[in-house]
């Protein structure tokens, strides 16, 4: 099988069928990013920063060869947006991406993006932390290097459970709080909440120096309201019921979770934040490594 046909398959159902975090992580990345050695989120290289000492893998074209004529030592050179970056995952673990109950839910969707996004971080050397938005700030990973680190962020993510009720723009409001150096913030959520607040916890994070990756989780059944003849719906978060006819609600729920998304992406464009949305019946890694590409587009 071709890396492109296995690439093809890396959707949520075959992640969830492997049995560890971090098999999950290298199966997502290496069938996408198998021989790519710049960082998918960095932009290109357009000023020189420093050194490093060359390690096996780093491109020639790079090496200082005048600093090797004076230090009889391979070094390369680094420019400003290849530095290594602190890069935070910012994961939502409220009740709402536990859903569908049954199947592959939008926590696990999440958890498996984040995993993978940790591992392709630790590859770039990029300093890589894991936050989960609503819980005690002392369940949060901090962003380090170390290769044990990437297994304690696996292991984390292997047991995150729903947490209650979404608190999502607090949590984002305290992340900026505790954050100690400005890098690179990746949300991953569905967003289903008040989309003035969120913006303006966004909005904060952006103003302290941040760039911003929000990346919105959505089940299809959310996008394409699934249900059919008169039912009870039920809120995840509150419990709250309300007796309906799904076919009458059907086209002013469609216009609503529409404003909803676009309101929330014009927001974050707005403030200069990158927002993609994501149906989780889609291979999870093609449509991250399309968005990718896309950024490093846009910005190089």
């Amino acid at each position: 099988m071709t890396e492109g046909s296995t690439a093809r398959r890396v959707d949520a159902e075959l992640l969830a069928a492997l049995p560890s975090m971090e098999l999950r992580a290298r199966t997502f990345v290496e069938g996408y990013y198998s021989g790519r050695h710049r960082s998918p989120w960095h932009g290109a290289s357009v000023e020189f920063a420093d050194h490093r000492a060359y390690t096996h893998g780093d491109e020639l074209r790079h090496l200082d060869w005048r600093l090797y004529g004076r230090t009889d030592r391979f070094f390369v050179k680094q420019f400003e947006a290849e530095t290594n970056l602190t890069v935070t995952l910012a994961l939502d673990a409220s009740a709402s991406m536990a859903w569908p109950e049954q199947g592959v839910s939008k926590l696990d969707c999440a958890c498996y993006l984040a995993a993978g996004l940790a591992y392709l971080g630790w590859k770039q050397r990029d300093a890589v932390g894991l936050a989960i938005l609503g819980a005690p700030p002392s369940e949060s990973l901090p962003p380090l290097t170390r290769r044990g680190h990437l297994q304690n962020i696996f292991e984390r993510l292997e047991g995150l459970e729903p947490l209650g009720e979404a608190a999502l723009a607090e949590g984002l409001v305290a992340l900026g709080t505790g954050l100690r150096r400005r890098g690179l913030v990746i949300l991953l959520s569905d967003l289903l909440e008040d989309p003035e607040a969120l913006l303006r916890a966004l909005g904060l994070l952006r103003g302290r120096g941040h760039d911003l990756i929000v990346l919105q989780l959505l089940h299809r059944g959310e996008v394409e309201l699934g249900l059919s003849g008169p039912g009870i719906l039920e809120d995840m978060e509150t419990g709250e019921r309300m007796v309906t006819d799904a076919d009458e609600l059907r086209a002013e729920y469609s216009e609503a979770i529409r404003r909803h998304v676009d309101l929330l992406h014009d927001g974050c464009v707005g403030r200069g934040i990158d927002h993609e949305l994501m149906v989780t019946d889609h291979p999870l890694g093609r449509a991250l490594a399309a968005y990718l590409a896309r950024r490093r587009h846009r910005r190089g």
